[in-house]
């Protein structure tokens, strides 16, 4: 696409519930701005911040390809609402009323005779027309360069133009971005990550609600081989593109199975792991200064996540579990797994390590009395506090 009356492309950034933040809107904002610039850290971009939108300028010259590739990378940032395509144009109505024609030249409601409208929002008063004028001066140009018909009800097509300080800005429609609360707003937390479904979409929607996580996975090494590993790093690298630095974590945990099955507690050995590795994510959240556990628990979903069974989980440990997906049927999951690019990576074979523990019948009603039980002989607090010295580091970096 090219623009011969516009001077350069920009991208428009557009605040969401960061805005309702008050008195501490600032520090959410100053977060917000450090994670856009950390994922555009492969392009010239200068982040200016103007009345609850956010403006990147690009160099002059900048190809509109460019700009459009800092549009799409911006949007998986969390924190944003809306990411616009835009031209900055001079602060002149005959000017804007050009760039508008020509803006809507090649679309394909054009080609339709599509209904359309102008919708201006003027944030700098000193312009000399107001937003209603304006509407109607560059509507009635489209009107009579394109014969569209105008509809401000219901249109197709819609020609926003806001006016700001330097310049005006020019865009039709925009990418959805993820809303919520930029990643590092609200603390720092560890995804218990499994290779399923589940537990990355679960990582997911806590870095929306602002929480910054490290991944811990639970690898049936050396009974099982490294695919469930391979897994998890894809995985987390998936999801690297949401908060940047991410640092994944294996423990090698076939041992310690196989401790809990000499325990000849067939029915609970499925939830006395659970609380095992709980007590072990527990640790490593202490060593990396974690302030919570996540978990991709579904209420019902499997024996394990019975409500009985969650609270037996709950009770192995002091640190808050999070638990966002509690309430989601697996329909919901899939479909939120699929959007944010997890799903067919979830899918692919691997040994979970959970399989080696599966029970002909598991236990739905754990009491925490028989779990402490099976605790005390395996040593639980000391076994974790080995396993949490075994973990192995991965660390992330979006360039390799």
């Amino acid at each position: 696409m090219s623009m011969t009356t516009l001077g350069e492309p920009c991208v428009l950034l557009k605040l969401g519930e960061v805005v309702l933040k008050g008195r501490n809107r600032e520090l959410f904002e100053m977060r917000l701005r450090a994670n856009i610039k950390a994922a555009l850290k492969d392009y010239s971009v200068d982040i200016r911040q103007r009345h609850g939108v956010i403006a990147l300028f690009l160099p002059e010259g900048t190809a509109y390809e460019v700009a459009a590739a800092v549009a799409q990378r911006v949007s998986e940032v969390p924190g944003l609402v809306l990411i616009h395509l835009a031209w900055r144009v001079p602060k002149d109505p005959e000017v804007v009323t050009k760039a508008a024609i020509e803006l809507v030249r090649d679309t394909d409601e054009v080609a339709r005779k599509a209904p359309f409208a102008v919708r201006s929002r003027r944030r700098d008063k000193r312009f000399p027309l107001r937003s209603n004028e304006l509407d109607r001066l560059v509507g009635g140009a489209i009107n009579d360069t394109y014969g569209l018909p105008v509809s401000l009800k219901h249109p197709e097509l819609t020609v926003h133009i806001e006016v700001d300080r330097d310049e005006v800005f020019l865009f039709t429609g925009g990418i959805p971005g993820q809303g919520g609360l930029p990643v590092g707003s609200s603390g720092r937390g560890l995804v218990l990550m499994s290779g399923g479904i589940d537990s990355p979409v679960a990582a997911y929607r806590m870095m929306r609600r602002g929480l910054r996580v490290d991944f811990l996975h639970f690898s049936g090494i050396p009974f099982t081989t490294s695919e469930s590993i391979y897994k998890a790093y894809a995985l987390v690298r998936n999801l690297d593109k949401f908060q940047g630095k991410s640092r994944l974590w294996v423990v090698p945990f076939g041992k310690a199975q196989q401790s809990i099955r000499a325990s000849g507690q067939d029915r609970l050995a499925m939830i006395a792991q659970r609380r095992l590795m709980l007590k072990t994510a527990e640790e490593v959240a202490h060593r990396i200064h974690a302030e919570a556990l996540v978990t991709g628990d579904s209420l019902g979903q499997v024996s394990s996540q019975t409500l009985t069974n969650i609270t037996a989980q709950d009770n192995a440990v002091d640190l808050p579990i999070l638990r966002p997906l509690i309430g989601l049927d697996k329909t919901e999951i899939i479909a939120e797994a699929r959007r944010i690019g997890t799903l067919e990576i979830s899918e692919l074979p691997d040994e979970d390590c959970c399989t080696l523990l599966a029970p002909r019948s598991a236990e739905t009603r754990a009491k925490i009395e028989d779990l402490k039980l099976i605790e005390k002989r395996l040593d639980a607090e000391d076994l974790a506090s080995q396993l949490a010295d075994s973990i192995r580091p991965y660390r992330l970096d979006a360039d390799t």
